[in-house]
């Protein structure tokens, strides 16, 4: 069995495989590379390269594949995430309709028409039903929120 890895061929046609596989199971942009630099080394031994040629146009291709090709393929998959509902609140404004308690776990608000379990950023301070508020950060299941005068 391993005589078959003695064939330059051979080899980087497993190798190609190998490297797909690995990428195929991570999904991370790190193992795709390789894979062109072994089927661009199986395609320089098919044209007659030997095992030298065959190396060195592996790294060749590799290495212009990870530093020219990875960049725009990173900004491609890793382009800006989107909000979830709940994150695109902060910033907004709102009103209260349960009055907002911290110290007895109570208060509710109206923000772009939904309704969500709130909370003041000072724990003793108790904003009143009918309040406008602003939403400051996401706490659990919980909008916190500070009065707007």
């Amino acid at each position: 069995m391993w005589e078959v890895l003695k064939e330059p061929m051979w080899f980087w046609l497993i190798m190609a495989v190998i490297f797909l596989i690995v990428e195929l199971l991570t999904l991370g942009l790190t193992t795709i590379w390789f894979t062109g630099g072994a089927v661009a080394a199986l395609i320089s031994v098919v044209f007659g390269g030997g095992w030298l040629v065959s190396a060195v146009v592996f790294f060749a291709v590799s290495i212009a594949l990870l530093m020219l090709v990875r960049p725009i393929a990173r900004k491609s998959f890793n382009g800006k995430r989107t909000k979830t509902n709940a994150e695109s609140l902060i910033g907004k404004t709102g009103i209260v309709f349960e009055e907002i308690d911290n110290i007895n776990s109570k208060g509710r608000i109206t923000v772009l028409g939904q309704e969500w379990a709130a909370g003041s950023i000072s724990d003793d301070a108790v904003i009143p039903k009918g309040t406008k508020v602003k939403v400051l950060s996401i706490k659990g299941v919980k909008l916190i929120v500070e009065e707007l005068n």
